[in-house]
């Protein structure tokens, strides 16, 4: 049984899709290494030329193939494919349907004006061509499983719900962080993580005076990309510091000594970044929406996206309340457990295997 990797995601900027594809490689590449499977199964990771992983795979065989950029995929990698190709960053080739290809979201149809005009065009072209071609379906929540059968990209008995994991984690260093310790003088404060516009950072930022009165700040990490539309960069209030692009060691320093972590977003696929915050030990404030009350379940707080003001009340009665905090913690590391890329690779093996077995 031959397995086919798409590895354009390795020449691209880690973001959480990107994340997704790493950790579910490095895992399928661990189970590849079990006895159980060594015999049975080959795998390789086509990737643009120039392009290197950065966790070496033992399993795997790599093979850089000459080209690059957005075309990569359905003008090269269908001559390189053998037996079932796995996609898992959206986009994948149209020619190969031998394929099971993961659909993070719709959000160019959902949000579209987050997008750059040429990302949503090329987007809302593809995806319902691939939905359709595809042998199978990914999806990582449930909620993006009912908007892949609601905008009509594909029927529910193709789809398969395959979630993000936690354990990445576990191998980011806080201590490295210069947030590792806070600062003289630094008050208390809230953190959000990503500034496209479906991130919706503009609901924190309208209650900014009155968490400046209640001593509180507003750090904000994320870096811009030609397909995004971002928040303005004018200016902010006093209390809010725009961080930019950070590493991951700063992301887990900052999770570790925030207050708790805000994530307003009017739309997620999933939502990794809460899912960290709950692994670390983040008190987690989410939208009340989209995938994101599956991923935080009874760990989180919940307010309205389009209500500053909920969003106030919340972040309150957390600051207010000791237990409440810890509570949260304790909810939170349970949590967290639930989701596992090991779990998830598994998964992806039974896609590939079942495909198998229904061409045999």
């Amino acid at each position: 049984m031959m397995m086919t990797i798409n590895g354009r995601f390795v020449s691209q900027r880690a973001t959480g899709v990107q994340r997704y594809a790493r950790e579910i490689v490095t895992e399928l590449d661990r189970l590849l290494q079990e006895k159980r499977f060594k015999s049975s199964v080959s795998a390789k990771l086509a990737m643009p030329a120039g392009s290197e992983l950065d966790a070496p795979l033992r399993a795997i065989r790599c093979e850089q193939i000459a080209g690059g950029g957005p075309l990569w995929d359905q003008t090269v990698l269908p001559f390189s494919t053998e037996g079932v190709l796995l996609s898992l960053c959206n986009i994948g080739p149209l020619s190969v349907a031998k394929q099971i290809i993961c659909i993070h979201d719709l959000n160019v149809f959902i949000t579209p004006e987050s997008y750059s005009r040429a990302f949503r065009s090329y987007y809302r072209l593809m995806l319902p061509l691939l939905a359709k071609r595809a042998a199978r379906i990914v999806t990582v929540s449930q909620f993006s499983a009912h908007m892949l059968t609601g905008f009509g990209l594909c029927k529910a008995e193709k789809l398969t719900v395959i979630p993000n994991g936690h354990e990445h984690v576990r191998r980011w260093r806080p201590s490295l962080s210069r947030y590792a310790s806070m600062e003289a003088g630094q008050r208390p404060f809230i953190f959000m993580l990503g500034i496209a516009l479906h991130k919706n950072v503009g609901t924190l930022l309208a209650i900014a005076e009155q968490l400046d009165t209640l001593g509180l700040d507003i750090l904000v990490a994320g870096a811009s990309g030609k397909s995004f539309s971002t928040l303005d960069a004018g200016p902010v209030p006093h209390n809010v510091r725009i961080l930019g692009f950070i590493t991951d060691d700063d992301i887990a320093a900052l999770y570790q000594n925030a207050l708790c972590f805000a994530f307003p977003s009017l739309t997620e696929g999933f939502g990794l970044p809460a899912l960290e915050a709950l692994a670390l030990g983040c008190p987690v404030i989410a939208s009340n929406a989209a995938s994101l009350l599956e991923v935080c379940g009874d760990a989180a707080l919940y307010a309205d996206p389009a209500s500053p003001r909920d969003w106030l009340c919340q972040i309150k009665r957390l600051q207010d309340g000791l237990d409440l905090a810890q509570m949260l913690r304790v909810k939170g590391f349970r949590q967290a457990k639930r989701f596992s890329w090991a779990k998830s690779a598994e998964l992806y093996l039974d896609l590939v295997t079942s495909l198998y077995e229904r061409a045999d």
